[in-house]
């Protein structure tokens, strides 16, 4: 799992903004406070919901969402706790958070017009905790009869895969371990005791949500998986990461590239084009 507390982009172009430079349309409160819109896509042909991993924040997904528009809208979630959200109370539960994420997009389907959010395709994109909590989400929006079109999962074993581990219940000291571990924080953050003082009770209380989450036995989503996973990654086997296929009753593919956890941020053009081929087929060459 990857932790970060600074507002650390997916690499490539551009650089998250704060919230007073951002442009997003007027949703409703809970919508306004979970989802980040950075590039307006009326014409989108697809949205792509976007989950950070944990101690990560919406603005990682702001290259992601300039490279993909406009024929596809990155909505990019914003936990609590973090960034302009740093007041806020952490939400330590993934159960919770999916039903507060639901909730919002719910929320922004409201104002999208008719159709709310079935007036357009919908995917789900999650990294590390992340992809653990857009599958919950992908179930939820399912039973409300929102069937999202693919949900890309990266750098996360398959729900059904448990591990025990406790880094929540380490001392300071011990989760820098695990960050230093994953190579998922900057030198920066974790040489700077202010950052580190302010990123990890997020990073703390997200860990506590992957590591006591315990997925429902039997429960399948429909619609289609990709799997994308580091050859390298400690918290991810290959095997683990298959039995992604063992909770869809859809098709399921699975890309492995050369790296560690944070895998993604050495292969961007790669990903970014296969997440536009998977979405939008017409437009393969």
């Amino acid at each position: 799992m990857l932790a970060t507390g600074r507002d650390r982009t997916f690499p490539g172009t551009g650089r998250g903004r704060g919230r007073k430079h951002r442009t997003m349309t007027s949703i409703a409160a809970d919508a306004e406070a979970w989802i980040r819109r950075y590039e307006k896509s009326p014409d989108s042909a697809v949205r792509l919901v976007c989950l950070p991993y944990a101690g990560g924040s919406a603005s990682y997904f702001f290259p992601v969402a300039k490279a993909l528009a406009p024929l596809i809208e990155v909505l990019a979630i914003q936990y609590p706790g973090r960034q302009d959200r740093h007041r806020e109370p952490c939400i330590d539960d993934i159960g919770k958070l999916a039903d507060a994420i639901v909730g919002a997009l719910e929320d922004l389907g409201g104002q999208e017009g008719p159709g709310g959010l079935n007036d357009k395709p919908l995917a789900l994109f999650g990294h590390s905790m992340g992809a653990t909590l857009s599958y919950e989400v992908a179930l939820r929006l399912e039973e409300r009869g929102v069937k999202p079109v693919r949900l890309f999962v990266s750098g996360r074993r398959a729900p059904s895969r448990v591990r025990e581990e406790s880094v929540h219940v380490r001392d300071d000291a011990g989760v820098l371990r695990e960050l230093r571990l994953l190579n998922g924080t900057s030198g920066e953050v974790l040489e700077n005791e202010e950052l580190l003082r302010m990123a990890l009770p997020a990073i703390r209380s997200d860990y506590r949500a992957i590591e006591s989450y315990r997925c429902e036995p039997g429960r399948r989503i429909s619609c289609p998986i990709t799997a994308l996973t580091g050859d390298a990654d400690p918290r991810a086997t290959l095997e683990e990461v298959r039995d992604w296929a063992n909770h869809t009753t859809g098709e399921m593919d699975l890309t492995v590239l050369s790296g560690g956890h944070f895998f993604l941020n050495d292969h961007v053009p790669h990903v970014l084009e296969m997440i536009s081929e998977r979405l939008l087929p017409a437009n393969r060459s």
